[in-house]
This record gives structure tokens, sequence and C-alpha cells, in this order.
């Protein structure tokens, strides 16, 4: 799924394995139209992405396997930070504009 992170979670009080874990707000998006699609979602860190940026995210059991999510009650995982989008020879989404 792609998704732009567009918020964060600061929660003090959470489950032992999510301490020192970075909470992420996601909204996904349309690759065709890179507009909003769907509702936004919490999500684990895993690359050290920021607000503004456009991500990969994965959910279900594939969220929970990478080295920071392993073993961690966790549903969504960012791992990746997307540089351009193709799509049937049509670039649909470049990092930085144009």
């Amino acid at each position: 799924m792609i998704c732009k992170v567009v918020g964060s979670i600061v929660s003090t009080t959470k489950a032992e394995k999510l301490k020192g874990k970075k909470l992420l707000i996601v909204q996904p998006l349309d690759m065709n139209t890179i507009e909003d699609d769907g509702k936004p979602l919490v999500a684990i860190d895993t690359v050290g992405s920021g607000v503004g940026e456009v991500v990969l995210l994965v959910s279900g059991s594939s969220a929970r396997q990478t080295e920071i999510t392993n073993g961690v009650p966790a549903d969504a995982a960012i791992v990746g930070i997307v540089d351009q989008i193709e799509i049937q020879g049509s670039l649909t989404f470049k990092k930085g504009g144009s």
C-alpha cells in the first residue's frame, strides 16, 4: 500500500514491546492520482520516514516481519520511502515534484 505520512503519535503508556517504536499516522493514497484513498491509520516506522513523505506500507502478518517489528503487536509497518511510482509507462509520482 502507498501512503503519505501526515502526523505522529506520542504514547507514554503502552505495551512493553512498543516502547522505543516510532508511531506515525499515514493516509492511504491512490497510486494513479496520489489522492487520499481511505481513512488514516497508525503504523510503526521501520525506515526513518517523516511527515510529508510518501511511503510503502505493509499490514497484517507482513508488518511483523522486520527486525524492528518482529514479535511486536503491530498491524501496519512503514517499510520503504517511495522515490517514484510509474504505472504502465506513466510517472504518477516523483519525490520532490515534477
